[in-house]
């Protein structure tokens, strides 16, 4: 897997693990809940969300990069999206950290016994009825990945300062049933990261930084 080029300087990986360890388990205040945040055509619906997890994928290199997949285009949903590998949660689940670790399995064949688990961050309202839980996990510089062709097209790094620096979360809007709809997105190389994917790494930025979590009461 190739290593992404240099963008925003990225923290060192001591740093890194400290900061995101520390936060993750302090009780924090999302900058974004959920897709309702940003003017949704509807109302949130009565029925109780859909529980589902992504795995957020830190790749521990001396500066440490964010692995993100492309959804193959094909897909009902989602399709051609930058996205975490993740998926709704199974009964057979214990937690939302199981859910992550095996949606990571069965979408990009990385091996659970690979991953440290850092923590959870705040959890994520869609549009499309799912409470998602982003969940933070440290893997070695190049894992052995086998991707599964119906889901992901590709896979590929981005510097992990980039995605954390604020300076590089676009706020956007554009009409969506009707309605004009905000968004963030996140560039990078060609590549749109935006959506609930956006949202999240705008509020793992804002617990890093410490806003979301120095609020919390």
């Amino acid at each position: 897997m190739a290593r992404p080029g240099s963008g925003a300087v990225a923290p060192s990986l001591p740093s890194l693990l400290e900061r995101l360890e520390a936060r993750l388990r302090q009780p924090g205040r999302p900058q974004v809940r959920g897709d309702w945040d940003f003017g949704f055509a509807e109302p949130p619906p009565d029925a109780p969300p859909v529980p589902a997890a992504v795995l957020v994928p830190v790749l521990a290199r001396a500066e440490p990069s964010l692995l993100l997949t492309e959804r193959t285009p094909h897909l009902r949903r989602h399709a051609g999206q930058v996205a975490f590998p993740g998926g709704r949660i199974d009964p057979a689940d214990p937690d939302a950290v199981a859910a992550a670790l095996r949606e990571a399995e069965e979408e990009v064949g990385l091996p659970p016994a690979l991953v440290r688990v850092l923590g959870s961050g705040d959890r994520y309202l869609t549009g499309t009825g799912y409470a998602v839980t982003p969940v933070v996990g440290l893997l070695p510089p190049d894992p052995p990945l086998r991707l599964n062709p119906h889901e992901v097209a590709a896979v590929f790094e981005v510097p992990l300062g980039f995605v954390l620096d604020p300076a590089n979360h676009q706020l956007r809007e554009a009409e969506w049933q009707g309605r004009m709809r905000r968004f963030y997105v996140i560039e990078w190389n060609g590549r749109s990261i935006w959506g609930a994917t956006a949202a999240m790494l705008v509020n793992l930025a804002h617990r890093l930084a410490g806003e979301a979590g120095d609020d919390a009461g």
